[in-house]
């Protein structure tokens, strides 16, 4: 039996309706939950002595479950005759205060002012279908007829599944006549109602009727299951929270369903205390047999970002790995605070129950890892310990968005210091390493300082085992200049500062925010051999062109704001043979230039390597295992290298070695350059011989 309209005019015909309940006949027709579902909220916002109206009352028996608990001042309006003669019938001996008339509510016939509550349950909906220039011109008139015939401090209480245009429209009109909105989900998923056809999470939406002041500013509030609200300024914050309790309701249903072979799904658990999300979850499906069911996966905190949790294919190891059908991995967030493993575990326990995988029998206890069998499913970790995070710094950048700068403890006790933008929260744009460093003659405590002796990132290493390619590199009385575009939090350049004395560099960076982060966070300091500077990068080169400078080396190590691209790192304009082509005559004729190359596009990766070799002859790469990068070294000129037979870091001679004979000359000034860093620092372990294994010469 057909009941639901073929098009949008069906629900605004009369003769539809009147077929509907020809059809339907007197079973309720309960669109949005029944009476125990809604009382929560409805008797926060109708009371008794409220003169009540409900529109497009239909046959469902809220109204009479509200009569039935004190409520006699009711007034139901329907177009269709049929189902108004139906109500009447049933209710006249039980109910006969309680009237049906058959009214448009897009015109109705009472006086202004007549009543202090107008129920809505599912007709916004079903009149609004689009948001057409007619429907909408319809649901202006609903609007305009519900705040005439509601006295002023009345309420207008919608039920409805708030879709898009729906959401749109009543953000729009209500805070625009003055009219405070107030939204609550209404806990519909475990209604006895077996003729519930609807899967969207349903919301009860309070508007007020006040009289609009200037210059009033609206007021939008979000109240949660515990009914604590939230109040909002934003409507598109409303918005979005809305759209992710929705998004978590269609989630959720088609996890019950069926298995996710192939794609991952992500949601966010929030609280009622914060506009942040609390958790972040990744689902996962593992497409083999003989798993266990479910488990969940709870990473640390400061971990996030490892390759293993903070990337899709890391997480589809860790899965396989696991060996469940279905594994939950969850992430902490740094705007948040947690006591420890097992309140999390116990906070994550009930909702991710709802995520359990078909067919998982909810009764079933499993032993968490922690031997805890009152949980009923088991949750994964690295250890016991949940890991601490400490956020130093928050702050905006123009360019860059908002960005946070955090203290994690990692492994082994070592703390690291990070800089994330918010806008990409699982990668870590720079990183430093922490020591303590204690006060002369045992006064005061130790602090924390920079350690100038830590490389975060292959590819910085890779770029020192780069200064290989100069044998000006290797000789301590020889001075080098280098200009590093993409300063950062300053971790190479501090590097290079600390190691190599007799290097001048100078950082250039377009983003002020960021410079001054480096400065105050980072232990960057200035001095005659390094400074920094907040200008465009391709200009700096060109201004420097222009005033006859020549450098040793050049570094690009710039990320592009630009993710559509397929290329993160440079941005394209930095690749450009007419950029490449400023960036070779800055260059000495011995001289170096290092990028950082971040590129999933193989066609763009391949076309740019060809666009440099069309400036510069000598074009080589470093890849890395399980790592984007790779970072490109081109020389304008042949670079000339030591005889294969070299001397050892010992100071003897060494013969054979890497069969190559550029990885042989690469080695014997990679070599020196390793000795001489470790003679300034004995601290540093980074091994840049190693380095050398798979550089190779881009062929034409």
């Amino acid at each position: 039996m057909n009941l639901l309209p073929q098009n949008y005019k069906d629900f605004h015909s009369a003769e539809y309706w009147e077929n509907f309940f020809q059809k339907r006949g007197t079973k309720a027709f309960e669109w949005y939950g029944e009476y125990p579902e809604l009382c929560g909220v409805l008797h926060k916002y109708v009371k008794t002595a409220d003169n009540i109206l409900m529109i497009g009352c239909g046959n469902s028996v809220l109204s009479e479950n509200l009569f039935d608990v004190g409520h006699h001042n009711i007034t139901n309006i329907d177009i269709s005759d049929v189902v108004v003669r139906q109500m009447t019938e049933r209710n006249k001996e039980q109910r006969p205060e309680m009237k049906y008339l058959k009214m448009d509510a897009l015109d109705m016939e009472f006086k202004d002012s007549s009543f202090s509550v107008v129920l809505d349950k599912g007709t916004l909906d079903a009149l609004m279908v689009d948001d057409s220039e007619a429907v909408n011109e319809d649901i202006n008139k609903l609007f305009c007829e519900i705040g005439r015939v509601l006295k002023l401090g009345g309420r207008y209480v919608c039920i409805s599944l708030m879709q898009d245009h729906i959401l749109n429209k009543v953000l729009q009109y209500f805070p625009d006549i003055g009219w405070p909105v107030r939204i609550h989900k209404i806990d519909t998923e475990n209604s006895e109602n077996t003729d519930k056809d609807f899967h969207l999470p349903v919301f009860a939406v309070v508007f007020t009727k006040f009289k609009k002041m200037p210059n009033m500013k609206p007021i939008l509030e979000i109240s949660n299951s515990e009914d604590k609200l939230s109040r909002h300024n934003d409507v598109d914050e409303v918005k979005t929270l809305i759209k992710e309790v929705q998004y978590y309701a269609m989630i959720r249903q088609k996890l019950s369903k069926r298995n996710l072979f192939g794609e991952q799904v992500s949601l966010t658990l929030f609280t009622s205390a914060s506009t942040e999300p609390r958790y972040t979850l990744h689902v996962l499906d593992v497409p083999e047999t003989g798993l266990r069911k479910f488990a969940i996966f709870i990473v640390p905190q400061g971990r996030e970002t490892d390759w293993l949790f903070g990337s899709e294919e890391g997480r589809n190891h860790l899965a396989k790995s696991a060996g469940f059908e279905r594994l939950v991995v969850v992430s902490l967030s740094r705007h948040h605070t947690y006591v420890d493993m097992e309140s999390v575990k116990q906070e994550l326990s009930l909702k991710v129950m709802e995520l359990a995988p078909p067919g998982y029998k909810e009764g079933v206890q499993v032993c968490s890892l922690s031997g805890d069998f009152s949980l009923k499913i088991p949750f994964l970790s690295l250890g016991e310990d949940i890991g601490s995070r400490t956020v130093v710094c928050e702050g905006h950048s123009e360019l860059s968005g908002d960005y946070i700068v955090e203290d994690v403890v990692a492994d082994e006790g070592q703390t690291f210091r990070r800089l994330i933008f918010t806008s990409c929260p699982n990668v870590i744009q720079s990183e430093a390493r922490l020591k303590l460093e204690g006060k002369k003659k045992g006064k005061g405590k130790k602090k924390h300082v920079i350690d100038n002796s830590y490389l975060a990132s292959h590819y910085y290493v890779a770029m020192v085992t780069g200064l290989g390619f100069l044998n000006s590199a290797v000789n301590k009385n020889e001075r080098l200049s280098c200009v590093l575009i993409g300063l950062g939090g300053g971790g190479l350049p501090n590097f290079l500062h600390q190691h190599i004395p007799q290097m001048e560099i100078n950082s250039v960076d377009i983003d002020p925010a960021i410079v001054e982060v480096a400065r105050k966070w980072f232990g960057y300091q200035e001095d005659q051999r390094q400074r920094a500077h907040v200008a465009d990068g391709i200009k700096f080169v060109q201004d420097a062109i222009k005033q006859g400078q020549k450098k040793d080396i050049v570094i690009l190590d710039v990320d592009s704001k630009d993710r559509t691209t397929g290329m993160s790192c440079p941005p394209l304009p930095f690749v450009t043979p007419a950029f490449m082509t400023s960036v070779k005559d800055l260059l000495k004729d011995s001289g170096l230039l290092m990028i950082n190359v971040v590129c999933r596009d193989d066609k763009l990766k391949n076309q740019v390597f060809q666009d440099i070799q069309e400036v510069f002859p000598y074009v080589y790469t470093k890849d890395f295992t399980d790592d984007v990068n790779t970072v490109l070294y081109a020389l304008p000129s042949q670079p000339v290298l030591p005889d294969p037979t070299y001397r050892s870091e010992t100071g003897g001679k060494k013969k054979g070695g890497p069969v190559d004979p550029l990885i042989r000359g690469l080695s014997a000034n990679v070599s020196v350059l390793q000795k001489n860093i470790k003679d300034s620092n004995s601290s540093v372990s980074v091994d840049l011989v190693e380095m050398l294994q798979g550089i190779q010469l881009v062929n034409r």
